[in-house]
């Protein structure tokens, strides 16, 4: 017999393990979260927090969303990316980034209730976390994944306690592995991964130090210094991020991965701080350092029976356009209701199949993306002159070149600016972030053909309620007269239903199956005279259903199905739809 019973096992409480508990405890779903060490995230890595992770938070409640906004920089500081030769020395260009240019800010603002910010992950761990046990996740720290066996009822997963050194069992209808990129539980399950890891060498140098005399003036999360000697993989670059503005920091330095690991002592770090900040004579406060390396690995299927991987365990990637830990809390919130569903008895274990089929495109696209935004910094390289090699004099004279008044110094420029430009698909690339599209036996298209997109699909979000889309954002009105996200008529572990006058007979189709399947389906009709009004007429337009049609919505806020009239008989068109999709 287990020493513990629980409905969810996950081992992992970063961003993925965090969420993914916070959002099974909100649905009623036991669970139990465990964790290797006895700290959560000491170091602030991921930081960058799109809207999509925002919306999902905001389905946590107001007052997680409120919290993380609390805790973040706000979106205007972080600003306009900067390339330098050093903090303190000149300025080699600059671009609008994260949604701070006035075109980019307005495709935000049209496009979710939430905000962009910058959030270490020294904060929003805790914050998850807090929520899944303050709402009923069990937690142990300083317990360590060892082994786990599946059986055709469960699985029943050995644990070690670190404190003790004893072991114990778990037994647990499904098991989660959201154990970051050496994931022990991805290795059991023996699961399919593509690309290689290690493919680089980085350090992090984190520190406190007053800067805000180089930098208030230019606010930005991230500033490149292009200099000879700024040594990452041998390319001249380091990179000194704000993590609180305006006095605390990290830098990232690199080292040749077919090398060891360098010592980064006090002295190592304090050079290389002054180096990039131009101050022979700063003095910073080093709270600490650490390697890591820059992988190019995802998993090509995230599940083995009623085991499952998420976040870092199942995608691997430098931290480039910052999609780590938004896209291990998306995961999250796209397998903790079907987990619900299916716990609960409201849907067949078919349901769980379409979270791989869904979710491991999404690790292929930003692995690749991410390392291709490495790759797109050759162009800023080339057009500095900065050929890697070791003559940093002849670095320095290429560099210094694009101030002459020549043909061939205004021909660099342009080029410079161009490159810098260019690097939008990294900084500001709104429809990576946005534009996740599912296809599966979880959302029903009828065979409807899936719209094609009308402009760069990596750098805008294009909404629709074509069944597998991310429902979109328009504000509707209370009779009160305040405004409500559709967004927040959805999501919240239900089902939803969205019609207009005329439809009516489908919230009855709702309440019908809602009996018939042991299940809320929430319903709302948005019209004139209703309890939700449509002003200004974007939901109208938005939904691209007529006024008796229905969108079916799914608790992560993806659309499942949708009419664009009324049918002959709702309440058999509802039933179809949602026992295929609940594999009953």
């Amino acid at each position: 017999m287990a020493d513990i019973e629980t409905d969810v096992l996950i081992v992992g409480t970063g961003p993925a393990g965090s969420a993914t508990a916070a959002l099974l405890s909100s649905y009623g779903v036991a669970n139990l979260i465990v964790n290797r060490y006895r700290w959560l995230a000491n170091t602030p890595r991921a930081h960058i927090t799109n809207q999509r992770a925002m919306e999902v938070l905001r389905d946590l409640g107001p007052d997680v969303e409120t919290e993380a906004m609390m805790h973040a920089s706000p979106q205007e500081i972080m600003g306009e990316n900067v390339f330098c030769e050093s903090l303190a020395g000149e300025e080699i260009g600059r671009m609008k980034s994260w949604g701070t240019h006035p075109l980019s800010k307005a495709e935000h603002l049209l496009s979710s209730p939430c905000f962009m910010n910058d959030l270490p992950q020294t904060f929003m761990e805790p914050i998850l976390f807090k929520t899944a046990c303050a709402r009923g996740t069990q937690s142990r720290m300083s317990t360590e994944y060892l082994s786990h066996v599946q059986d055709d009822d469960g699985v029943t997963t050995t644990l070690r306690d670190r404190l003790t050194g004893k072991d114990l069992t778990v037994r647990s209808k499904f098991l989660v592995g959201a154990d970051g990129g050496n994931s022990l539980v991805a290795e059991h399950l023996g699961l399919p991964f593509e690309g290689k890891m290690g493919v680089g060498g980085s350090m992090n140098i984190l520190f406190r130090a007053d800067l805000s005399r180089y930098v208030a003036h230019r606010p930005s999360v991230l500033y490149w210094v292009m200099q000879p000697g700024a040594d990452v993989g041998g390319i001249g670059m380091g990179l000194v991020r704000m993590v609180r503005p305006w006095n605390e920091w990290l830098i990232v330095w690199g080292y040749d991965i077919n090398q060891p690991p360098p010592d980064v002592t006090p002295e190592f770090a304090t050079g290389v701080a002054r180096q990039l900040v131009g101050d022979p004579s700063l003095e910073i406060e080093l709270l600490g350092a650490n390697t890591w390396t820059v992988n190019n690995c995802f998993a090509t299927h995230l599940q083995k029976g009623r085991a499952f991987i998420m976040g870092d365990a199942a995608h691997r990637h430098p931290p480039s356009n910052g999609l780590g830990s938004n896209t291990s809390i998306q995961d999250g919130f796209n397998l903790a209701w079907k987990l619900a569903k299916v716990v609960k008895g409201q849907a067949g274990m078919g349901l769980l199949d379409s979270y791989s089929a869904e979710r491991a495109p999404i690790a292929r696209q930003i692995v690749t993306r991410a390392n291709k935004s490495i790759a797109e910094f050759g162009p800023i390289f080339e057009a500095l002159g900065m050929d890697g090699g070791v003559d940093h004099e002849k670095i320095q004279r290429n560099m210094d070149a694009r101030a002459d008044a020549t043909p061939a110094a205004e021909k660099q420029r342009e080029a410079l600016r161009q490159a810098i430009a260019f690097k939008k698909y990294e900084f500001d690339a709104h429809g990576v972030e946005m534009n996740q599209r599912y296809r599966s036996n979880a959302a029903v298209t009828d065979g409807e053909a899936e719209p094609p997109f009308e402009k760069d699909a990596e750098l805008h979000y294009q909404p629709t309620t074509w069944p597998g889309a991310r429902l979109p954002h328009v504000w509707v009105f209370d009779r009160a007269g305040r405004k409500v996200s559709t967004l927040d008529l959805t999501g919240h572990g239900e089902f939803t239903i969205l019609t207009g006058i005329g439809g009516e007979a489908w919230v009855e189709a709702a309440e019908k199956l809602s009996a018939e399947l042991g299940m809320p389906i929430r319903a709302h009709v948005i019209g004139p005279r209703r309890p939700l009004e449509d002003h200004v007429g974007d939901f109208a337009r938005a939904s691209e259903i007529g006024d008796s049609g229905c969108l079916l919505v799914r608790p992560d806020h993806h659309v499942a199905w949708r009419a664009k009239t009324i049918a002959a008989d709702p309440a058999a068109e509802l039933r179809r739809v949602l026992t295929h999709i609940l594999a009953r």
